[in-house]
Parts: structure tokens; sequence; C-alpha cells
């Protein structure tokens, strides 16, 4: 999970200043040096948090407390803000031509995910009403070409591609008439990167900059790389001009110095964060909600962005009749699980969740894989069995088990998990009708969600 370090330092610095009236000048000093070491740690730019530390420490020392908030809920309301203004106080959206076509030029090092970037920024834009046309100018990284091309069928947008043609320029000016000519309003070139900077890379983006005037040069950097995405921004920032930063494969890197740096250092805002492999996880950037799941706090709006995304509202309405019913069956909650894993990996999503960050969950472990192994059980059942499982007796069960690849008690456990997801769901529905009696949940966990 991103920052999952930091925000399980930063919280557990909250913590020990929980229950003072009064910040003093040490209180905040003890702090601030716990907190300076916690960005450290997760590779934020050292100068970038020597600037951060200060200004909280200012804002902290002789605070007058808020009635009804305590000296910790202080600190983290300054250094929230704080944060959010070092992520770019408020989110960067792309801008587009008022002649089309915008024309979007990606840069970036190569195995920044540069290319699967541009497929999955098409596939975004083109829900939106754009027509997008991706552009292969990458002649030099092997197979780059062809992985373009599939993204593009994937999404169902054209790739122009040049046979033979070994001129990058060249191929962006054919690509610029080819999007007048049919239509385009969306140009997204996908340039050629390097192993590393140097002259013959620059001089290559230049000349296309200069040719096709990009509405947008978006720089693509790697998260996993820490500090040296940040030197990458930086160099890209002064010898080619950017105007926005997309960071890659934020979802592996628990530290997430660079995506808290590189705003900070370049000026530049970030516009995308990618959070996993999928399309859909190619996210707007919004700092105000990046600073509230540093700090533990979630992110319910993003959380309702992606649920909103990934559940048809027509069989939700259908879901709450069956529920209201009592008529919820395994086939329901098939169809419910396979929405959820649209959302993204599990452990995302609970970080979206006020209080879930991972020192929250503890020693629980979310695992996706499980989800798949709930998923082999229901599908290893009979449509009357998903229907009826009180019709499960031991035969059934053991035939489950080995058709599931699952052990009996596992058929055992999701078997009671869902009797009990149910009469939940009852009570639930029974108190929106306004009756009373409503009994224990159950325990944490009870619904069947994949956690161990």
């Amino acid at each position: 999970m991103a920052f999952e370090n930091l925000s399980q330092k930063l919280q557990d610095i909250f913590k020990q200043l929980k229950g003072k009236g009064v910040l003093t000048d040490k209180d905040v000093k003890l702090a601030m040096r716990e907190v300076k070491l916690a960005l450290l740690e997760a590779d934020v730019n050292f100068k970038v948090v020597k600037d951060f530390v200060a200004r909280v420490s200012d804002k902290s020392v002789g605070e007058d407390i808020l009635s009804g908030i305590n000296a910790g809920q202080q600190v983290i309301k300054i250094v929230h803000d704080e944060l959010i203004e070092l992520l770019g106080g408020t989110g960067s959206k792309l801008t587009f031509s008022p002649r089309p076509p915008t024309v979007l030029m990606m840069v970036g090092l190569q195995g920044a995910g540069k290319t699967t970037t541009c497929g999955k920024l098409a596939g975004q834009l083109r829900k939106q009403g754009k027509k997008p046309l991706l552009v292969a100018c990458d002649v030099y990284r092997p197979a780059a070409v062809k992985q373009l091309q599939v993204l593009g069928a994937n999404f169902n947008i054209p790739v122009f591609t040049v046979e033979g043609s070994a001129d990058p320029v060249d191929i962006a000016r054919q690509a610029m008439a080819h999007a007048g000519d049919n239509s385009h309003d969306l140009v997204i070139l996908d340039t050629a990167g390097r192993l590393h900077i140097n002259k013959e890379l620059m001089a290559e983006l230049v000349s296309i900059k200069k040719l096709v005037m990009p509405q947008e040069i978006l720089l693509v950097v790697d998260a996993m790389t820490g500090q040296d995405a940040v030197n990458v921004a930086q160099s890209f920032a002064d010898q080619l001009g950017i105007d926005g930063v997309i960071i890659t494969k934020l979802d592996g890197d628990t530290r997430g110095g660079a995506a808290l740096s590189v705003r900070s250092v370049t000026g530049k805002p970030i516009k995308y964060v990618g959070m996993g492999e999928k399309p859909e996880d190619l996210e707007s950037f919004h700092p105000e909600r990046m600073a509230s799941r540093i700090l533990g706090m979630g992110d319910v709006l993003s959380l309702i962005e992606k649920a909103q995304d990934a559940i048809d509202e027509k069989s939700a309405l259908e879901l709450e009749k069956k529920m209201r019913a009592g008529e919820f069956t395994f086939d329901d909650f098939l169809s419910q699980m396979q929405q959820v894993k649209k959302m993204g990996p599990l452990k995302n999503i609970l970080g979206m969740i006020p209080g879930l960050s991972a020192q929250a969950l503890g020693d629980t472990e979310v695992d996706d894989k499980a989800m798949a192994h709930v998923e082999a059980i229901v599908l290893s059942m009979t449509p009357k069995e998903r229907h009826n499982p009180a019709i499960l007796n031991g035969s059934r069960k053991k035939r489950i088990s080995n058709g599931s690849g699952r052990s009996i008690q596992e058929v055992n456990r999701l078997l009671k998990q869902f009797e009990e997801m149910k009469k939940m769901m009852k009570q639930f529905s029974d108190m929106s009708k306004g009756k009373k009696g409503m009994g224990a949940f159950g325990k944490p966990g009870s619904m069947g969600l994949p956690f161990r």
C-alpha cells in the first residue's frame, strides 16, 4: 500500500501528543524530529523535508488548541494542511486545446511505464467522449510499437505507425496529418525513452516538441526509483520543459517519497498516479485526498468514485430488493464479489476507508488470492446449491472441495460466513423498516471478506 510505512510512523508520533492541552517547544521539537526521520526514511528529498518541518514547527509552537480538539489533533491538522500544499494544493486537470487536435506528448525513461500509461490514459479519455489517436514514436525499444498496438486493440483505439521509419520526428509529422484527416481530437505521442538522460534523447524530444507544439508534455516517472525519479523529473523540467507528472507503480512503493518530492522540486503538478495494473488504476491526483490517505484518514471520495465506476446501478437495485426479501443467494454473492474486484487490490481499497490503515489492520492479512479461492468454491457449486446452500451435505461439500481445490474446512467456513452475512443483511433491512430487535452483528470479518 502506498505510503504504508510513513503513514504508520506518523500516526505513532501523533499518538504521543494526545491528551496535551498546549503544545510546548519541547513537545514540538521532539515530534518534528520524529516526523523528519519518518519523511527521510520514506525517501523524501532532504530539502523538501527541511522546509516542510520548519513550516509545521512555526505553526505548531504556541498554537492555541481549538475547542474540543486536543494537541495531537491540532498537529495532525497542521501537518495535513502542509502535506496538501506540498503535494500541490489543489488537483491539476489536463487541459485541452480550443482548436483540435489536442496533443499530449508523453516522455520519460525506459521502464517507467510510459507506453502502458499512454494506453490507460487514452482509454479513460475515450470514455469522456474524446476520439484519441495513439502514435508510436518509440522506434528504439524492441516491441515498443507492438506493445502500443496491443494496448490500442484492448481499448479499441487506433494506433498510428510508420512501417520501416526510424525517424520519430517524421512519424510525429505524419501522425498529425493523419489525425486531421480522420477527425481525431486527441493525439497521444508515445515517445522513446533511454536508460538514462542524454543529449540525443533531449535533442529528439525538443525536435518533436517544436514540430507538434503539444498542449501538454507529461513526464512519466516510476515511484519505485525513489530519489532517482525526482532527479529525472528535475532534468526533464530543466532541459525540455514539462507541464505535469504522472507517477506510476505507486501501489508498490510503501515509502512514497517520490510523490512527496516531485511537486516541490519541479514546481510542476502531479496529474495522475498509477495504483495498479488495470486501466482504471490510473487515478487523477488529488493532493487533499492523498494527504488524508497518508495520515490514515482514508479517502472516501475516491472510494465512492471507484464504486460508481465498478458497480452496476441496476444490479445494485435488484440486490437491494433481494436483501429486503431475504433472498440473497451465492449467485448474488459472486456477482458482488466480482464487482468489488473491479475496484482494484483490496489493500488499496481498505486504505481509502477512514481508520483502516495498515496499523489499524494490525496482523490481519489482506489477501487478494483468498478472494479467488472463495470464487473457486462458489463456482464449484451447482446452480441449485448456490440458490439453496441448506442442501449441502457431507458428500456435496466434498465434491465442491475437490472441484475448487480448497479444503473442506474452507468450504465450511465460507458457508458459515455467508449465513452470518445474510442475518446481518436482514437486520439492516429490519432496521430500515423501523423494526426492533437488532442483535449482534457478529465478529469483524464475518461478511466473508478474504482476510486471514
